[in-house]
């Protein structure tokens, strides 16, 4: 028979907990099983998709490897180039800034600050870049602001990717978005999947939240988020 772990997730050793908070603990309890439920099937139904449409082997630009070795020399790099091997798919998020876009978003720049931090275990399966129509030096020279010492930054503002990608409309405004690439044995690159924060029209900044954990932290908490927003000077 499996053992059973002494660890109740929500179970503590407190004393005087009330009749009627254990009962509203439980019933949250089986709802957070039947969310997360819910959510491993959603995941399943992603991973699952066929095989998206081939895409243009866009070409993007990008500085030295170090953000400490400046900005020059430039060089271009091709979509199907950010893959370093085989069967490894590409995970791609659409940072809003450039263009339209005169400043970094504040938004955007929390989820990569987070990402910053995690990269290093995400490269053990799959490959990540960030993407921004910003020209390379203005994105680098944030990125020193940020200390993003780990990510990999690319500009696209000289083509039409974002657009493409369903980042940036008609009149230049843009959104946030994270794409999966995957590339199959002959080169050919394929849009695999993409979301962005706006769900619907009840689920405004709430499409990506899973991708930062400052969302679920804010949640647990009897207040919640509200309407906090990250800034850029904290």
């Amino acid at each position: 028979m499996p053992s059973v772990s002494p660890f109740h997730p929500y179970a503590t050793r407190l004393p005087n907990e009330s009749p009627e908070y254990v009962e509203a603990r439980d019933r949250l309890q089986r709802a957070e099983i039947e969310l997360m439920r819910q959510r491993e099937g959603v995941a399943e139904k992603r991973r699952a998709l066929p095989p998206g449409p081939a895409v243009t082997d866009y070409i993007f630009l990008e500085g030295p490897d170090h953000l400490d070795q400046g900005d020059l020399p430039v060089r271009p790099v091709q979509l199907s180039a950010l893959f370093t091997e085989p069967g490894r798919p590409l995970l791609a998020y659409q940072f809003m800034y450039g263009k339209k876009q005169v400043d970094p978003c504040p938004m955007c720049t929390m989820w990569l600050d987070g990402f910053n931090g995690v990269v290093g275990h995400v490269q053990r399966q799959v490959d990540f870049v960030v993407i921004a129509a910003a020209d390379p030096e203005q994105l680098r020279e944030h990125a020193r602001r940020r200390r993003w010492d780990r990510l990999r930054l690319l500009s696209c503002g000289a083509n039409s990717f974002k657009y493409d990608l369903g980042s940036e409309d008609e009149a230049g405004n843009q959104d946030s978005t994270i794409s999966v690439f995957t590339r199959d044995g002959d080169g050919t690159v394929r849009h695999q999947y993409s979301t962005r924060p706006r769900m619907d029209a009840d689920l405004d900044q709430r499409g990506i939240d899973l991708l930062s954990p400052v969302w679920s932290l804010l949640d647990l908490t009897p207040q919640g988020r509200g309407d906090w927003y990250p800034g850029l000077d904290y």
